[in-house]
């Protein structure tokens, strides 16, 4: 629900005069979100919603949609003609010099640049100056209340034992006929959710040898491949429960296919998997600063987090082989709208906040075979780091030895 006395609180803190929330059929699921806006609300004219730093709100909204905004606070003007609607959005503006809209100079982070370019020329020319909300859009959308962790927790207890019956299933049918395909093991997956009342967006990723290096393998029938004996497998799988407001695990595991695994394998993943404690570190060492007296304590931003993985990777010599960034938000999507943890597709300055969660799963992907190793990060309201969905793996599953017939 939308919290007025929260979000002035947050633009005075930023020294922000207001904050202009705006969307035009849906293009800006950013504002719908903060302003608790049904996903499935048909409004087809553009809205303005201006919250000031004090005062009472207002509101811009088209004629034929006058009740576009009943659902949170302040006065309403509506407009008409083009020419109604640029006066409306100047005097809602009167008295500004900084306000934060959903935009990032140069487009620098696509997750949070939702307003178009004329739209921003628009304010522009009623000289404001226009700041990213990026860091307000994680306040009031991607903070997690006590009722959504405890779902995250109950729905990572679901993915981390979806791994002992895939690994199980994988072992049987190699034991029983010697092979079993990608998409049986998937479907193994999504049973093993559906049983306990769990669903997601896409279905798992489940890739042998060669697939296990292509970071966003999606098995299909007719074009998977089949699990024998000898063969290396990676599985990554996330859902969340089916309640509302419910957000997601989401983790990635890596087996062999034996009683023994090779080298190659196993040399591979613990530098992946040192990669990924240098980044868990980084923010455990982030949050155990001392807070001054404002409550505060070091700033910690989603770039920092990347780097600390991507320099190990980097120092083994496999850094043109990790090709995406070390993690990202996780809320109510599997790929949320808080901060990422990234310097590689985009320099991520949005800071890493209190009650937010997001994964770290650094990568090295090789034409034979890649490696991944992800667990989920929540930071709670009193700065402690949760790393969820069981203990961090350690080494590569040798799936034929725990899995005994």
């Amino acid at each position: 629900m939308f919290d007025l006395a929260s979000v002035q609180s947050a633009l005075r803190a930023a020294k922000l005069d207001g904050w202009l929330l705006y969307d035009f059929r849906g293009l800006n699921v950013l504002a719908r979100r903060v302003l608790d806006i049904p996903s499935d609300a048909i409004l087809s004219r553009r809205w303005f919603y201006f919250v000031p730093a004090n005062g009472e709100p207002r509101k811009l909204v088209h004629q034929i949609e006058p009740h576009a905004l009943d659902g949170v606070p302040g006065t309403a003007q509506r407009y008409l003609r083009w020419q109604e609607l640029e006066a409306g959005v100047a005097s809602l503006l009167t008295g500004c010099q900084r306000v934060a809209m959903e935009y990032v100079p140069r487009n620098a982070n696509p997750y949070i640049s939702r307003v178009d370019a004329g739209t921003i020329e628009l304010v522009r020319a009623f000289g404001v100056e226009i700041v990213s909300s990026g860091d307000l859009i994680q306040q009031f959308e991607a903070c997690w209340d006590e009722e959504q962790w405890a779902m995250h927790l109950e729905a990572a207890r679901y993915t981390r034992s979806a791994y002992d019956v895939a690994f199980a299933f994988i072992a049987q049918r190699i034991r029983s006929i010697g092979s079993v395909r990608e998409t049986q093991v998937q479907q193994c997956i999504l049973d093993h959710f559906a049983a306990h009342g769990l669903i997601t967006d896409h279905p798992p990723i489940v890739g042998v040898g060669p697939h296990s290096g292509d970071p966003h393998y999606a098995p299909g029938p007719g074009s998977d491949s089949p699990i024998r004996e000898g063969d290396f497998v990676l599985i990554d799988l996330w859902a969340k429960l089916d309640k509302p407001r419910a957000v997601y695990s989401d983790l990635t595991w890596t087996g062999f296919v034996g009683t023994e695994v090779p080298e190659q394998y196993e040399r591979i993943f613990q530098i992946v998997a040192r990669a990924r404690d240098a980044a868990i570190n980084k923010v455990r060492s982030a949050f155990a600063s001392p807070q001054d007296g404002e409550g505060e304590g070091e700033v910690l931003r989603g770039w920092e987090v990347d780097q600390a993985a991507r320099d190990v990777i980097e120092q083994a010599g496999y850094g043109a082989a990790f090709c995406h960034r070390t993690g990202h938000s996780i809320g109510q999507e599997t790929h949320g709208n808080g901060a990422n943890m990234d310097n590689l597709e985009t320099h991520e300055e949005r800071q890493v906040l209190p009650r937010t969660c997001f994964s770290i799963e650094p990568g090295i992907y090789l034409p034979e075979f890649g490696v991944r190793s992800e667990v989920n990060v929540f930071i709670d309201a009193q700065r402690q780091v949760h790393v969820t969905g069981g203990t961090p793996q350690t080494r590569v599953v040798p799936i034929l030895k725990v899995y005994g017939g």
